[in-house]
């Protein structure tokens, strides 16, 4: 976690995962001891780096970065551990590891295919998704509309979901795929 933060100081990089849902990450990734556990958005590796602390001695971690050279420099954090693999790449490379027991969509995926993601779960599969704005409206509201994401996750038939608040300004959806 370290090597990934210093990573993202030194770039100024803005966007990389909170402390709040990296612990979220570590525990979904704690969960499935022998999983295949995937991300979407590597950024910088901060996520993957707590989802690496989570993973049991059976369990791989794949995540891809379209940003080749923020793809390298996370590889760069996980040489010599064989669980980790990061791709460079559409998010889409994905496709061809599942079915995944953990799914942590913070790239590309969950605003322009969401149903295909749902379809990388394995049964019993955890999908996290973050960068929620908490509503208590019904059905959910961003910025005055719709959050038809957020809405699309809650209401899922093939998903058991609900929203965690991980700190007072942010949520994320926590769900598990349906036998």
């Amino acid at each position: 976690m370290a090597e990934a933060e210093r990573i993202v100081a030194r770039l100024g990089f803005a966007k990389s995962c909170l402390r709040e849902v990296g612990r979220l990450l570590r525990a979904a990734a704690a969960s499935k001891p022998r999983g295949t556990i995937a991300e979407s958005g590597t950024g910088a590796g901060v996520g993957a780096a707590w989802l690496d602390s989570g993973l049991g001695g059976g369990a791989r971690l794949v995540t891809v970065e379209r940003d080749e050279g923020l793809a390298r420099r996370a590889a760069g954090i996980f040489v010599g551990d064989d669980r980790v693999s990061v791709l460079h790449g559409d998010w889409r490379l994905l496709e061809r590891h599942a079915p995944f027991d953990v799914f942590f969509c913070d790239g590309g995926g969950k605003r322009d295919d969401a149903e295909r993601v749902v379809s990388l779960l394995a049964p019993g599969g955890v999908l996290v998704m973050d960068d929620f704005t908490p509503s208590a409206d019904w059905p959910p509201r961003f910025e005055g509309e719709a959050d038809a994401l957020r809405f699309f996750c809650l209401t899922h038939p093939a998903l058991a979901a609900t929203e965690v608040l991980t700190t007072p300004l942010t949520s994320a959806i926590v769900a598990t795929r349906r036998s």
